[in-house]
């Protein structure tokens, strides 16, 4: 498989591009672009190798809406109109579609996913390595017998070296989906509230706990989430002004070390970008790589700094490819682009497919870096959001801005300007559409069959 590199430009230097594309007028353009993608597809040989190495890219709620929109942006800050630029995943040599839902939903969440996609088993919205048997936050000691494994540990078990790597907080739905059984992804830590000591005597034990007491075995953590595993009365170690959440008097990461030593393992707790950087192979048999008190940074914000603190998603996919590349049996690595989907929960378009375009740069330099003869990559996502793109802008149109098209009459009667992107939800949506609920007649279809409802 071929990969382009991007490089990440700050998005305030985008400007309308709306660059000459008058070959495009031409059917000849077209016919020669059909011409060399059959050319190229007939001579392709697939590769039938068995994979050493499996790394698996996770779009946390990337849709297919947030695929168009990123690509558009990667290519405007590239300098082009945007439309014509292929990612880095799309390059790929297979592409296709994946359906998505719970056993009990048809909008599935992260949980539900990530337990279907790393263990092969469909399960209800909210739970975690266990099969839909369990109920939500549900806590005796029948949820042993409802757990299932994750590829995490098959790969562990054939011998090969593990990793995670997340923006988000490693105890977060889908990193968790690799290590943890849990009946409600919201018991992160052990923080007398939403986790407490009732939940622990039916049986549960809060994901962090279950990172570090059940999971030794992992080869490589790189994430975010401090505040999950320190003590409320641990201060933590760069944002001093700020502590951590367990009140059951335990210190997971002095927990880790005290583990790995009885162990006999050689191993490196990393908070800070400096030590990050200074990880070597071999070094170490076991690195944990707590970055961030909370979510890692978003990346416009990340470069934003005047002293960077944290690794990039590119810098954190390369060091962890680096690190378990030394087992002469492979490797499987989850790396997750996490806070896509946080950015789309706020509805923040922006920092939504900066998100989007940093995961694809991560893509392009795990293409770069890895043997394609015995490496599989596959890159998906889990669900998507109330994200839409419309209103028929011009060619170039800046992907974050308003629409220009000649129809501002016909697709606003208002006569107003209005963006491409949109939510349909949340604080992006609008705040007043109607003042009565709607009633289940009319959302049916009418005689005529059409549907007749208002939003």
């Amino acid at each position: 498989m071929k990969f382009s590199y991007f490089l990440l430009v700050n998005f305030f230097s985008l400007t309308f591009a709306n660059l000459d594309w008058s070959q495009d007028k031409y059917p000849e353009k077209w016919y020669n672009n059909a011409h060399d993608n059959l050319r190229k597809i007939l001579n392709h040989k697939p590769n039938k190798n068995l994979a050493k190495n499996t790394i698996l890219f996770l779009g946390d709620g990337m849709g297919i809406t947030t695929i168009t929109a990123g690509r558009i942006l990667k290519g405007q800050l590239k300098g082009t109109n945007g439309e014509e630029e292929i990612t880095n995943m799309e390059a790929m040599d297979n592409v296709a579609l994946s359906k998505t839902y719970g056993i009990d939903s048809q909008t599935t969440d992260s949980a539900a996913t990530a337990t279907a996609y790393l263990t092969g088993v469909k399960t209800r919205v909210g739970m975690i390595g266990l099969s839909g048997q369990a109920q939500i936050r549900e806590c005796s000691p029948q949820l042993e017998n409802y757990k299932v494994k994750s590829i995490l540990k098959w790969a562990k078990e054939a011998g090969k070296s593990v990793g995670v790597v997340t923006t988000t907080r490693i105890t977060h739905a889908t990193p968790a989906g690799t290590y943890a059984h849990t009946s409600y992804r919201n018991f992160e830590t052990y923080d007398g509230n939403i986790f407490n000591l009732t939940h622990q005597l039916n049986g549960c034990k809060d994901i962090a706990a279950q990172l570090i007491d059940d999971n030794s075995y992992i080869d490589v953590i790189f994430g975010g989430g401090r505040r999950k595993f320190l003590r409320k009365e641990d201060r933590d170690y760069h944002e001093l002004d700020k502590t951590g959440e367990r009140i059951d008097n335990r210190n997971l990461i002095n927990d880790w070390h005290e583990k790995m030593k009885l162990m006999n393992k050689t191993h490196k707790f990393v908070w800070n970008l400096d030590d990050f950087k200074n990880l070597k192979p071999n070094e170490y048999q076991h690195v944990l790589g707590i970055l961030a008190w909370d979510h890692m940074k978003y990346e416009v914000d990340r470069v934003a700094q005047e002293n960077i603190d944290e690794p990039s998603i590119v810098e954190m996919t390369e060091k962890a490819i680096e690190l378990l590349s030394t087992n002469p049996n492979g490797y499987f690595l989850l790396v997750e682009g996490g806070k896509i989907d946080l950015a789309h929960h706020d509805s923040n378009a922006k920092r939504a497919l900066e998100e989007f375009v940093a995961f694809d740069n991560a893509i392009g330099l795990a293409s770069n870096i890895v043997d394609q003869e015995e490496t599989l990559m596959v890159v998906t996502a889990d669900h998507s959001h109330e994200f839409n793109i419309g209103g028929y802008s011009i060619r170039g149109n800046p992907i974050l801005g308003l629409v220009r098209t000649v129809e501002y009459g016909e697709l606003s009667s208002a006569g107003y300007t209005f963006t491409s992107l949109s939510y349909g939800n949340g604080p992006g949506g609008l705040k007043e559409i109607r003042k009565r609920n709607l009633t289940e007649t009319e959302t049916s279809y009418n005689l005529n069959n059409k549907f007749c409802f208002e939003q």
